[in-house]
């Protein structure tokens, strides 16, 4: 099969994929999946694409096997003494008129499936290890991209330039941009642990990058699309400031929906995009379509429900927050520790009857939740190890009840910054946490858990107060909880991330220096703490957008 049909029939199998035929997809890429390249990487993607979502370890290690595959496939066409290999690593104007179509499309193939296996690992591992310890090729795949921009910029005057150019064209732009944005997110000291000295990504040259591959008509412009879209509904929040683009969000998603008016993809994005503007209800039906729209691909649903049981959690529906967490913890084998404890931490903000008529038992559900973490390649998951931490209290035979658990592990996803959109819910979020503040220094004994609790409401009042333009007092709230470092027994992490909080506010206030000094003082002055890397993430987003960056290479 030569390049040109393996391209348009790639074309037929993506438009089959975009309209919930999944398996039809993978029927029709797979039988040539050995021998071509792009079908090798169509059908690999399609597998990577479902273990990102499932984040179930056999579809991980499937994705990986088939990843692998496709490798070897596209190793087959590329040019013997591969330019990467040649000893200078500048390409030059004779080598690139010694590559044929085919060998330039092998290249950004090859670098391709290398990223998406890259990419595979750290799903599996927030902390990264995983990426130095699969000995991950990522170099490589950087390297070999770099030089196939070179190779694009020395034949960017061809008069030959047909459909096949465009496409390997559109490849290079996925790669230089998912390389730059996925670096550029990473804090400095994992990016020295990775050995990737001396360069950072360029977040603009990523984004640029991607747009442009986004807006071509490549086979690749809908993956730059996913990319970017995963970047601004994801990404930017729960390792980000949560400062998200949702205009240019809206406007890449706008064509898809057009085109693919009831594929579960783009109708899960199109709710995300309105869940992150506050347009709850409407979001809420738009996931319902999504459901609706397929049944062979449940992972969608499961992150639908997902999407769901925070929605109603940012309405305090308890009761329909509760059905969604249920059935996650008894579909979705994601992550069963996080969904028990969210399920549990749900029913806690529960009055007494609606709680009895559920039937459950809040002090067995969190006791499981120790005895269902997982362990992925020797490591824990940090928030399932902060939701056994916090599921602890439940263990003794005398339990000392967690505070306003649901509204806690929401600032740990970063939802403050979503339902801070808006007012009246935020204002009824004040509400319940000045009650339940009421309520705890009231209590004539104090647990030994006092002033933890005091401080972490502290914090969670703090946030509303912020996005209700309550500024002074949200200041007061912070400081509160830094102020109290001594007395925190167990939630070390309070500090660090109110010291963050308080930066973000002076920067909202145009006080740039205090900001970082504040920023750079969470990020300095304290470690071993629950979420560290979560939170070093958002920090270097935060100083990201407070100063220049280190220097950077495209």
């Amino acid at each position: 099969m030569d390049l040109k049909s393996s391209l348009e029939e790639c074309s037929i199998a993506l438009n089959l994929f975009l309209n919930n035929k999944f398996s039809e997809a993978l029927e029709l890429l797979r039988p040539w999946s050995k021998d071509s390249m792009y079908h090798a990487l169509g059908y690999s993607t399609i597998l990577v694409m479902q273990a990102a979502m499932t984040f179930e370890q056999q579809d991980i290690q499937m994705g990986i096997s088939t990843m692998k595959e496709a490798l070897q496939t596209c190793q087959r066409f590329r040019k013997r003494n591969t330019v990467v290999e040649s000893l200078s690593n500048l390409v030059s104007k004779q080598s690139v008129d010694q590559l044929s179509e085919e060998e330039m499309h092998a290249e950004i193939c090859y670098a391709e499936c290398l990223l998406q296996k890259a990419a595979l690992t750290f799903v599996q591992d927030e902390n990264m290890i995983n990426f130095i310890k699969g000995g991950l090729k990522i170099r490589t795949s950087y390297q070999i991209y770099k030089e196939c921009h070179q190779v694009l910029q020395m034949t960017q005057g061809n008069k030959s330039k047909n459909e096949t150019y465009h496409q390997f064209e559109g490849g290079v732009k996925l790669g230089i941009g998912a390389f730059n944005l996925m670096l550029s997110l990473l804090p400095a000291r994992i990016l020295r642990f990775l050995e990737f000295i001396g360069f950072s990504g360029n977040r603009e040259l990523g984004l640029y990058q991607l747009w442009e591959g986004a807006s071509g008509s490549s086979l690749r412009a809908i993956l730059c699309t996913f990319t970017l879209l995963v970047y601004h509904t994801y990404v930017s929040l729960i390792l980000g400031t949560g400062d998200t683009n949702l205009q240019e969000a809206d406007s890449l998603l706008e064509p898809y929906l057009q085109k693919f008016p009831n594929g579960s993809i783009i109708l899960f994005y199109a709710a995300r995009i309105d869940t992150l503007k506050g347009n709850f209800e409407k979001a809420q039906l738009t996931f319902q379509d999504c459901i609706a729209a397929q049944q062979e691909w449940k992972q969608i649903h499961h992150l639908c429900y997902w999407e769901l049981m925070w929605c109603y959690t940012f309405q305090q529906n308890w009761l329909q927050a509760y059905r969604y967490a249920d059935l996650l913890s008894k579909e979705s084998r994601w992550s069963k520790a996080i969904y028990v404890f969210q399920k549990a931490a749900i029913l806690c903000m529960l009055p007494e009857d609606e709680l009895k008529s559920t039937g459950e038992d809040i002090v067995s559900l969190f006791r499981q939740v120790d005895g269902l973490k997982q362990r992925i390649a020797g490591k824990s998951i940090p928030t399932e190890k902060f939701a056994v931490r916090k599921a602890r209290r439940y263990a003794s035979s005398q339990p000392v009840k967690l505070i306003l658990p649901a509204l806690e592990m929401m600032y740990v996803w970063n939802g403050f910054a979503i339902v801070g959109k808006r007012a009246d819910l935020t204002e009824n979020l004040l509400v319940t946490i000045e009650k339940e503040e009421t309520a705890l220094k009231n209590e004539t004994s104090h647990t030994e858990y006092y002033m933890d609790d005091i401080c972490m409401l502290q914090l969670l009042k703090g946030l509303c107060l912020k996005h209700l333009g309550r500024l002074m007092q949200a200041e007061l709230c912070f400081n509160q909880v830094i102020q109290s470092e001594k007395q925190i027994k167990y939630d070390s992490y309070l500090v660090p991330f109110s010291m963050y909080e308080l930066g973000l506010l002076y920067k909202q206030q145009g006080e740039r220096e205090k900001a970082i000094r504040y920023i750079e003082t969470a990020k300095n002055n304290y470690k071993e703490y629950s979420m560290e890397s979560r939170l070093h993430f958002r920090i270097h987003a935060a100083l990201d957008s407070l100063k220049v960056s280190p220097a950077s290479t495209p």
